[in-house]
């Protein structure tokens, strides 16, 4: 058992596939004007920066270590997300090595008044597990 800030975890007897699918993670936002560019889009910039956050807690909660991005491998813009929608980010870890591992990204948008939802934009994240001093560890114990 790990314990991390009062809650337990138990990863060691957890298998791969199990840890993947409790790390995944999604987060749903409105897009608003503020975040928008003169297309009424959201910025690309900004999309990049969300799926870089939900990456981040999503290797965070597979490896429960200290995790920084060391690439952006590629990422897609499939659709213009428009002001008045909602995104809903899922992250997803596809790759797991000694020191790293990759997490896909995949950005869906619904309208607010309608059913249905489609993919914009995906991308994967490598992260890297590293110890205070800042230096390469295991990202499975």
């Amino acid at each position: 058992m790990l314990c991390f800030r009062g809650y337990i975890y138990i990863n060691f007897g957890m298998t791969l596939e199990e840890r993947i699918k409790n790390s995944t993670t999604s987060i749903f936002k409105a897009v608003f004007p503020n975040t928008t560019n003169h297309y009424d889009t959201l910025f690309g910039g900004t999309a990049m920066h969300l799926m870089d956050e939900v990456a981040f807690i999503t290797a965070t909660r597979f490896s429960r270590q200290i995790m920084v991005t060391v690439s952006s491998d590629r990422i897609d813009f499939k659709k213009p997300i428009p002001a008045g929608t909602i995104i809903e980010l899922v992250g997803k870890v596809n790759h797991v090595g000694n020191t790293s591992l990759k997490v896909n990204v995949e950005i869906y948008i619904e309208q607010m008044y309608a059913s249905g939802r489609e993919l914009a934009v995906h991308g994967d994240f490598t992260f890297v597990a590293i110890d205070e001093n800042k230096k390469p560890v295991q990202v499975i114990k």
